[in-house]
């Protein structure tokens, strides 16, 4: 009898030390990924995007038998675009297993969640939270192309179009805005003249005054959101010439569904650095489209959705090739054993094609290395009548 009681109480012992350690592994029959986004709210075209196409890639994998046999769970929050939500969306997603994790699909959101993320040791990709300072741990990583980045991929775009000079409408008192433009001048070529028009949030419901400060220019860069840039074209129309071209980065995203702007009706040219072509012929980018269309539609077609698809991919490939390696990746793999098998393959050269990019690799520092590409949304036009 004593000897049955020693047992029983080395039984308690063990697993009380499993309830007090974070450490320890916890039976569980799927390996799960969490993400935290818009699903309602302003930004909600972005984060259902995300929310659909992880999905749709969980579901391809695990219909292919997952990895090793082991199927994919994905955990999505409603974070309203709104970093004060992030913290209990965390928590929630922690208590339901999250070993790995998309982040935030915005930078504000993302911001907190790095915070919590680095005090687990929880790895994350995010699909399209693109500020600078997202990956500054060492758990935190981008498919998207960080805001600096775009500036600079950006300016080389614009210094291959043999331009003598350029407009440039930006957004003074918004780090994303103005990060991209800091940058986009810095890497500029000197001997493009350029000729500027800001704005506050303050002052961004009529653009009278910065129209008629670029009216002469036939190339527009414009690192803003599509919020104001939609405004500025509607203004803009009759006043900008009909061959111009309106240039932004992955603000612009999302832009032809803008609420009350008929992009039918600018004459001008609206394009956009990207690392998605939605309109793509051929490729892992074509398939995404065809599929991701297929099941959800045309409405929440966006870079957020496929960078988010990739992210799936990507660490499913990674995950894989751990495995290869001789490493345990399974559904009790814990957060912080995960992080670590993840680090070594994403910072030890794996690389990933997928809807947005081939040979996409990563640098220590988080930040993505693909090749970005100048999407068109919509040529010049004429307006209908």
């Amino acid at each position: 009898m004593k000897k049955l009681f020693a047992i029983a109480l080395a039984v308690l012992m063990i697993a009380g030390s499993c309830m007090a350690f974070a450490s320890c592994k916890k039976d569980g029959e799927t390996i799960k990924i969490g993400v935290s986004g818009p699903l309602t709210g302003d930004a909600a075209v972005y984060g259902v995007a995300v929310k659909n196409a992880a999905q749709m890639a969980v579901d391809e994998i695990n219909e292919k038998g997952g990895l090793n046999g082991i199927k994919f769970e994905l955990i999505v929050t409603d974070d309203q675009h709104d970093a004060n939500k992030v913290s209990t969306n965390y928590a929630n997603m922690m208590d339901k297993g999250m070993q790995v994790s998309l982040g935030c699909v915005t930078s504000a959101p993302c911001l907190e969640f790095a915070k919590y993320s680095k005090e687990d040791n929880l790895f994350f990709l995010t699909p399209s939270a693109s500020a600078d300072a997202v990956p500054t741990d060492a758990n935190a990583y981008q498919m998207c192309f960080a805001d600096g980045n775009q500036g600079a991929v950006a300016a080389d775009y614009v210094n291959g179009l043999g331009l003598s000079s350029i407009g440039i409408f930006y957004l003074t008192d918004d780090p994303y805005s103005k990060g991209i433009y800091d940058q986009f001048k810095a890497n500029l070529d000197e001997g493009i003249e350029t000729v500027e028009a800001t704005f506050t949030k303050a002052t961004s419901s009529d653009f009278t005054q910065q129209i008629e400060t670029l009216k002469d220019c036939t190339f527009i860069f414009m690192p803003i959101y599509y919020t104001p840039a939609s405004l500025f074209m509607t203004q803009a129309k009759d006043k900008i010439a009909a061959t111009a071209t309106y240039y932004g980065c992955d603000g612009f995203d999302g832009i032809e569904s803008a609420e009350g702007f008929d992009i039918n009706a600018i004459p001008q040219k609206i394009s956009m650095l990207s690392h998605f072509n939605s309109k793509a012929t051929e490729g892992k980018a074509k398939e995404f489209v065809d599929k991701y269309v297929a099941k959800y539609g045309k409405d929440t077609l966006n870079q957020f959705g496929a960078a988010a698809y990739d992210c799936v991919y990507a660490l499913f490939g990674a995950m894989t090739k751990a495995i290869e390696a001789g490493k345990t990746v399974d559904a009790n793999t814990t957060a912080t054993e995960m992080c670590e098998i993840l680090k070594e393959q994403f910072n030890g050269g794996y690389t990933f094609d997928g809807a947005t990019g081939t040979g996409i690799k990563w640098k220590s520092t988080g930040f993505v290395d693909k090749t970005a590409i100048a999407y068109e949304i919509k040529p010049n036009t004429t307006p209908a009548a």
